[in-house]
């Protein structure tokens, strides 16, 4: 109750306030938190924020076109340079700002642009390999299955295409394209992704899920892991991140990434947790994902991810 009043008085005095500053310092909204907050997350979401909270018609339709685009995964190339011009522009006419004076402030703002939509288009991806069924008749999707048993057990012939060993690497049954229903494609590439970049700690891991009594089903814990990086990519969580590390529009690598560190990450939780057994799993999980949240909630954080984790 208290809360909803002080932001019920927060948008009706927001113009007031925004009027005030803007007479104070010659400078709009957007030009104060580019010029006055640290490049990355602080800046980028200061300026989303702006951007949403805006009453100009002229950059609410901005917003839009630029959501639309986003959401269709076509800012790239010549699209996304011509957006780009388009929101520099559009903004510089709305807020009467001189390029000239204030030439730090177009290449700025064009940088947040990159975080805000680049982001809004990597959930579009994301969401569409989600969505993407496993297909047993797609090659590409195969090829990809068989790789990754090539990459994980290298030593280890595959004696066929539905066998029990696929239970070596954690996966539930004979035929693991059951076990990617709730992920679809999204699971099977990060699991790919984890053991063709990092082959080391990928390896590394799985040894620790064969443990006799705290191992886990490493397949089955990994689509796990991919549920939990989508949501937290989904609700936002995982902008911090992106936004203080990306030097222009964020990439699906930039999501892969990501996935490993949390497996990797989740791999030492689990062990310095000493579970009982796997009936564990859940709780451990849920503290593991608490964890990062926490992490995720300062501005400035930003997990370090490089091939470092390849030479454990």
């Amino acid at each position: 109750m208290f809360n909803s009043i002080w932001l019920n008085l927060y948008y009706y005095l927001r113009p007031i306030l925004k009027w005030l500053l803007r007479k104070t310092t010659r400078l709009c909204e957007l030009q104060r938190i580019c010029y006055g907050e640290a490049a990355g997350y602080s800046r980028s979401y200061g300026v989303e924020r702006s951007l949403q909270l805006s009453r100009s018609p002229e950059i609410k339709k901005m917003v839009q076109c630029l959501d639309k685009l986003s959401d269709e995964r076509k800012l790239c190339g010549r699209v996304l340079k011509s957006s780009l011009q388009y929101a520099v522009g559009t903004v510089l006419t709305v807020k009467e700002i001189n390029p000239y004076v204030h030439n730090q402030f177009a290449p700025s703002f064009v940088r947040c642009s990159e975080h805000i939509w680049g982001y809004r288009q990597l959930v579009s991806e994301i969401e569409h390999l989600r969505t993407c069924q496993y297909d047993a008749t797609n090659s590409d999707h195969e090829k990809k299955l068989l790789k990754l048993w090539e990459k994980l057990m290298p030593s280890v012939p595959l004696e066929s295409r539905v066998t029990k060993q696929w239970q070596d690497i954690g996966f539930q049954g004979d035929d693991p394209k059951t076990d990617f229903r709730g992920m679809g494609i999204l699971g099977l590439e990060n699991l790919l992704f984890f053991a063709e970049e990092y082959p080391s700690a990928a390896t590394f891991v799985l040894s620790h899920s064969l443990h006799p009594q705290k191992g886990y089903a490493f397949a089955i814990v990994g689509i796990n892991l991919t549920s939990m990086a989508y949501h937290l990519l989904k609700d936002g969580t995982f902008k911090t991140h992106i936004y203080n590390i990306s030097k222009s529009m964020p990439s699906i690598r930039l999501f892969h990434q990501l996935y490993c560190y949390l497996f990797y990450e989740f791999d030492k939780f689990w062990l310095q947790a000493k579970p009982k057994n796997i009936m564990d799993f859940a709780p451990i999980r849920n503290r593991f994902e608490e964890n990062i949240r926490l992490i995720l909630s300062q501005p400035s954080a930003a997990f370090r991810i490089n091939l470092s984790i390849d030479t454990i």
